[in-house]
């Protein structure tokens, strides 16, 4: 896993939010350019999909409560369109990826994390989204702390 660069990480807050509320509704969308190897941090009430790609190879994730208890629930889009070989592809890119983009949220969000440290331990589940059974997964992914 390539360690994350402070210096390549662009972080945007939209309306509704600062940098350490709200806690419910919080969502990351972690987006990057392929050229640059830069990444882009918007952290809003809604998803950035304006800065999406027709790849969908961004991460997105939201703070929700499940069975009463926070966590951080986290989503990527294996397939669709793309078929069963592309589907392999880009899930292991996304599993060797992942670490990386999890690290940027927590980096990028470290005041929030200041403010409410409990949520370091709250669990990362990750919805690995596809048409296909075999990478169509929700599984844990730790907690923010793992990723300081």
């Amino acid at each position: 896993m390539e360690r994350l660069n402070p210096d390549k990480l662009h972080v945007e807050f939209t309306t509704g939010v600062t940098p350490t509320e709200p806690i419910i509704g919080r969502k990351y969308t972690l987006t990057h350019s392929d050229i640059t190897a830069e990444l882009f941090l918007t952290i809003g009430l809604e998803y950035d999909y304006d800065k999406t790609t027709k790849m969908r190879d961004e991460v997105l994730a939201e703070w929700k409560m499940f069975n009463d208890e926070v966590i951080l629930y986290a989503y990527v889009y294996v397939d669709g369109r793309f078929g069963p070989m592309t589907s392999a592809i880009r899930d292991a890119v996304f599993r060797r990826e992942l670490p990386l983009a999890l690290e940027a949220i927590r980096y990028g969000d470290n005041e929030f994390f200041f403010a409410h440290p409990e949520l370091d331990n709250a669990p990362i589940w990750v919805h690995f989204d596809s048409s296909y059974a075999y990478y169509n997964k929700v599984e844990k992914w730790g907690t923010p702390e793992d990723y300081k």
